[in-house]
């Protein structure tokens, strides 16, 4: 094993990439950090645009005229409020905490509420946690905004005061505003739409007055999502609903191995098949071209490609293991060190060691990657469900040869992601552009329209994967069962070595996604170190939902438990001894105890056994503490119930946060119960749910949300209900059968 070779090999998508240096990368990040970027422009009576150029690229107007007061808000006459979401919806729900941001300090009436996806301009709506890069993810949408989106209710609602105030001719401070209508003790009302055109006319308040939180009507209340009629009804636009005029699809067959390449297609094969217009050699691998998606389907199944897999993978899955067992024998590089670990384990105290192995995982979104690009002369256009903008844009600008801003992106609903859409490398948005601009040739002065369309197998074999991983943890105990050494180390891919974000999250050989929720361990241990070994292998990995948490806190959790076992205490009091230092960890670990009866005795079943396991974790600052209850019967059980606790700071939509702790339940247990995606000989051998099964609804446990009450701002919702469950899970098995399991997906067999 020794001798087997890893090579670096680009992932298929990754050959297609032109590199986008740093510098400029970092450019635009810096030019879209000043914050929040208000752009007045009305529109006449024809919708004739008479923007200035930062709001040239906004979205289409309504038919009727209508009023931009900033850039994130546009108010119609018929008095319908549209909020201009800078984050993609895709079932987190930023369509309706954004809103309701707005929602609050403009006063609006909920019902008057419409959304619509920014387009693409990192300077207006630049991710303020990124430092100002567009893009939704590690759980910022929310926490990002929060003061943004408010501010710019304020300054809309203050513009519209000072209209009917100039008009009404009284002071701006005799005006009230209720439920989208303003209104003065003289009798005068006016609704938003009937004041828009004269409020774009005054003056943009720049520090405008925010509400004081006793004063809030919709934050921190549940009102109905505004995504949630479309999704029920049909209505909703997600990038395969989209149909436009002599609209092509295109499918693509890729190589059964990563790294492998075409070496020839036989054209014969499919010849004279019905739909089928265009096959093309991109980098990716063979593209067909036609009128739907089942002619070409039907077509690439028959084609007959020969690959070169000289460069392609070799190995299997006990391989990758053998390789990071043997690495994990050696020192790393250092993530997080504290105190003598050496010296400290060389005193006299007990020493427990563990080990855990965790597999590939895939990213299984509801709708499989697509989309759709039209390519003309002066500009590349793209509607899908964008969740990296600034990164997409600039690769597909210089793929193209173009500026920036001459890609333009049209945000649809994205149905799912947990960090697919997020392509470090914009994989599949390239394959797309590569496409069309392989078929443009005589249509290019018109521009055709292809929808890319990746199916389930095409996206479960030939996609990017949560990298699989392997821990040691080693710690020594003193004489009254306390840690006092912690050593933990981790093997495994990382995510962001030869991408964008390395110069700023990979220092001295550390990912930081690799070690989070490790290195910041927060348990009072005195001798600490966390290190690092990042393989290169030729498997394309990717940021999954909760990312570096998704492993690290298993490790942390079980082996926490473990330790609380042998010292003969109760793994909540264990706990709380060790969090003195960590309050808001103390809070939810105390709450999610309390509410699930913590101590107290299960009914046992009828030749069961029943118990309970906790977990507590930190993650993109967000504390879940959850307790999870189990039933063994034999080598099989269920999960009957998970109480969770959860501190993200002020809750925007209480609603909103259970559903996704909700969410992120039955997400990590699909993982904890079922996810494993193996390799043999360099392909992956599963491709569908039938062998990459995920939670069904009759497995889903009774979930008890409660959170915690705040007043600190928001932080993230979307991915730290993940991170607990496989853990807790893991420790009510351990308390049933005495059984410690340190490989996922969990198995008593």
């Amino acid at each position: 094993m020794r001798n087997l070779r890893f090579p670096p090999q680009p992932a298929p998508a990754q050959r297609d990439r032109q590199p986008v240096s740093r510098r400029a990368f970092l450019k635009v990040s810096a030019a879209a950090s000043t914050g929040l970027t208000l752009g007045l422009y009305a529109l006449d009576s024809a919708g004739a645009d008479a923007a200035p150029a930062a709001a040239a690229a906004a979205p289409p107007a309504p038919a009727a005229p209508a009023v931009t007061p900033t850039a994130f808000i546009r108010i119609a006459p018929d008095n319908t409020v549209t909020v201009i979401s800078k984050h993609v919806e895709m079932g987190q729900g930023t369509y309706t905490g954004l809103p309701t941001l707005i929602a609050e300090e403009l006063d609006a009436s909920w019902a008057q509420i419409r959304v619509e996806g920014a387009p693409a301009d990192a300077k207006v709506y630049g991710n303020l946690a990124w430092g100002g890069a567009q893009g939704t993810g590690g759980s910022s949408a929310i926490a990002n905004s929060f003061l943004q989106y408010r501010q710019a209710g304020a300054a809309a609602r203050a513009m519209l005061v000072a209209a009917a105030a100039a008009q009404w001719k009284v002071p701006p401070e005799s005006i009230a505003v209720k439920n989208g209508e303003l209104s003065h003790a003289s009798g005068r009302k006016a609704t938003f739409g009937q004041l828009a055109q004269a409020a774009a006319a005054q003056p943009v308040p720049q520090s405008p007055r925010l509400k004081d939180p006793r004063d809030f009507v919709y934050i921190g209340k549940t009102f109905a999502r505004t995504d949630a009629r479309a999704k029920s009804n049909g209505t909703a636009k997600f990038t395969q609903d989209l149909k436009l005029p002599d609209m092509l699809t295109a499918v693509v067959a890729h190589p059964p191995r990563f790294g492998a390449r075409v070496k020839s297609y036989d054209v014969d094969s499919v010849q004279g098949m019905p739909g089928v217009r265009y096959i093309v050699e991109v980098p990716t691998g063979v593209a067909l071209i036609g009128t739907s998606f089942w002619s070409v389907k039907r077509a690439r199944d028959k084609l007959k490609v020969e690959w070169d897999e000289a460069s392609g993978a070799k190995f299997s899955s006990s391989d990758i293991t053998a390789e990071f067992k043997r690495l994990a024998a050696t020192p790393g590089a250092i993530a997080k060190s504290t105190g003598d670990v050496a010296k400290a384990l060389a005193a006299d105290g007990k020493v427990v060691e563990a080990a855990y192995e965790f597999p590939y995982l895939a990213h299984a979104t509801m709708e499989p990657m697509n989309c759709v690009v039209k390519i003309t002369a002066d500009r590349c256009e793209i509607w899908n469900g964008e969740q990296f903008q600034t990164g997409d844009q600039m690769a597909v600008a210089q793929k193209l040869g173009m500026k920036p801003e001459q890609v333009l992106l049209n945000q649809l609903f994205a149905g799912g992601s947990f960090g697919r859409r997020a392509s470090s490398t914009s994989d599949y948005v390239l394959e797309a552009v590569s496409i069309a601009k392989a078929i443009a040739g005589e249509a290019r002065a018109t521009g055709v329209p292809v929808k890319l369309v990746w199916t389930r197998e095409d996206d479960m074999r030939a996609g990017y994967f949560r990298p699989a991983y392997y821990h040691t943890i080693k710690a020594a105990l003193d004489g009254e069962g306390r840690p006092t050494v912690w050593q933990h180390r981790i093997v495994g891919q990382s995510i962001l070595t030869g991408t964008l974000f390395e110069s700023a999250m990979v220092k001295d050989k550390v990912d930081a996604t690799s070690v989070e929720g490790a290195a910041n361990l927060p348990y009072a241990v005195p001798n600490l170190l966390v290190d690092l070994h990042s393989p290169s292998i030729a498997v394309p990995v990717l940021w999954w939902r909760s990312v570096g948490s998704t492993h690290n806190a298993y490790s942390t959790e079980t082996f926490i438990d473990e330790l609380a076992t042998i010292a003969g205490k109760d793994p909540v009091a264990y706990r709380r001894a060790l969090l003195t230092a960590h309050p808001r960890h103390l809070a939810v670990l105390d709450l999610a105890a309390e509410k699930s009866g913590w101590g107290s005795a299960l009914a046992p079943g009828p030749g069961a056994k029943r118990a309970r396991g906790i977990a507590v974790h930190e993650a993109f600052n967000t504390v879940v503490a959850q307790v999870a209850e189990v039933t063994v019967t034999g080598d099989k059980f269920t999960v009957d119930r998970v109480v969770c606790a959860v501190d993200c700071g002020l809750a925007i939509n209480p609603d909103v946060v259970r559903a996704q702790m909700e969410g992120g339940i039955g997400f990590g247990l699909s993982a904890a119960l079922y996810g494993a995606i193996t390799l043999k000989d360099g392909a992956v051998e599963q491709s569908n749910f039938h062998d990459y099964p995920v939670l069904r609804i009759n497995e889903m446990p009774a979930v008890e949300v409660h959170i915690v009450r705040s007043s600190d701002q928001p932080t993230g919702a979307g991915e730290p209900g993940v991170p607990p469950i496989a853990p807790a899970v893991a420790n009510a098995l351990a308390a049933a059968t005495g059984k410690r399991l340190r490989k996922l997906p969990l198995s008593l067999a």
